[in-house]
């Protein structure tokens, strides 16, 4: 069993770094085709931070895991929030200066409640699954726009994305990195759903429990790494605005790919737990970040209060798995 264990660690690992080198390679290669800095944050990196869970939906769902795949989806976006952001907040106070945010924290609330229509007669059919996963090319489209009108009125994410892409890489290596990073995403992803599946099967837990609770956790490093790195540089805007783009491609594109790929019945915890946790985290960090009367705000005691409802929810999960409540 220690070698499970290891898989899980080691492809939650490898898959931190190979997706790190997966949007560098993609944002430098954007950029050479003079793609500006502002769509390529909101576009490739955003979607090319969502890859790991991408990825590893698709891995999970192609090998009859839905509950991984499912709970991957559902797991991200509340460790995006609650994790994440929680713990961003606690070493640094994230100020919202961007409108950007703003304007897609609505649209993730619309997803968010179109995908619990789609999923409350208990199953993720086919069609449910195409609806979800067409809707990430609308989402690119209106982020491309929004992006465009943003750098005429030089929005604050414009000037911090401007500094983060790196404008110096040539397209060969571009190139190398985007394939390189790629590969290893495809490798790391096998190795994490293998060890997870065979670590559930173990210890007698459900799939979807061990693809909310571990592979969850395995697929939001990079989101971490990215916002803790952010925050630290004072770009408050991309360390938020990164969580919230990666929740929306999550829904879209990690959500809907099992509902293609491997269609049926899911958990009922899915809709009747997991999901209202999801959208009360959500309108948690909606009440926060939004800024109704002034620029948003995630104080450090914002911070507190996302990551003790993240410990609540662990808490919720133990309970609820081993049948106590």
């Amino acid at each position: 069993m220690w070698l499970e264990f290891l898989a899980v660690a080691g492809g939650a690992g490898l898959m931190t770094l190979s997706a790190d080198r997966f949007v560098i390679g993609a944002a430098a290669v954007a950029y050479n085709l003079r793609v500006p800095p502002l769509i390529i944050g909101l576009t490739i990196v955003g979607l090319g931070t969502s890859s790991p869970e991408i990825i590893v939906s698709a891995m999970a769902a192609w090998q009859g895991d839905t509950g991984i795949a499912v709970g991957n989806a559902i797991g991200s976006n509340t460790i995006n929030i609650a994790l994440v952001l929680g713990l961003t907040a606690l070493i640094t106070p994230l100020d919202v200066h961007s409108s950007i945010p703003r304007r897609e924290l609505p649209v993730l609330i619309g997803i968010m409640l179109v995908a619990w229509l789609m999923l409350a007669d208990g199953t993720l059919g086919r069609l449910d699954g195409i609806l979800l996963v067409a809707g990430v090319a609308p989402v690119l489209a209106w982020m491309t726009r929004v992006g465009m009108k943003s750098r005429e009125s030089r929005d604050a994410l414009d000037e911090e994305f401007g500094e983060e892409i790196r404008t110096g890489m040539t397209m060969p290596l571009a190139l190398f990195w985007l394939v390189l990073g790629f590969l290893f995403l495809l490798l790391s992803s096998r190795l994490l759903v293998w060890g997870a599946v065979s670590v559930a099967h173990y210890l007698g837990i459900s799939e979807l429990v061990i693809g909310i609770v571990v592979v969850a956790l395995g697929t939001s490093l990079p989101e971490l790494a990215a916002s803790l790195a952010s925050a630290l540089k004072q770009e408050h805007d991309i360390a938020i605005g990164n969580v919230i783009g990666s929740n929306i491609f999550n829904l879209l594109a990690v959500l809907g790919l099992p509902g293609v790929i491997h269609p049926g019945a899911i958990d009922a915890h899915v809709i009747y737990r997991d999901f209202p946790v999801m959208f009360l985290m959500t309108l948690m960090l909606f009440a926060m970040a939004y800024g109704f009367r002034g620029p948003g705000r995630i104080t450090r005691f914002g911070g507190v209060i996302l990551l003790t409802a993240y410990i609540g929810y662990q808490t919720l999960l133990y309970f609820s798995e081993t049948g106590r409540l």
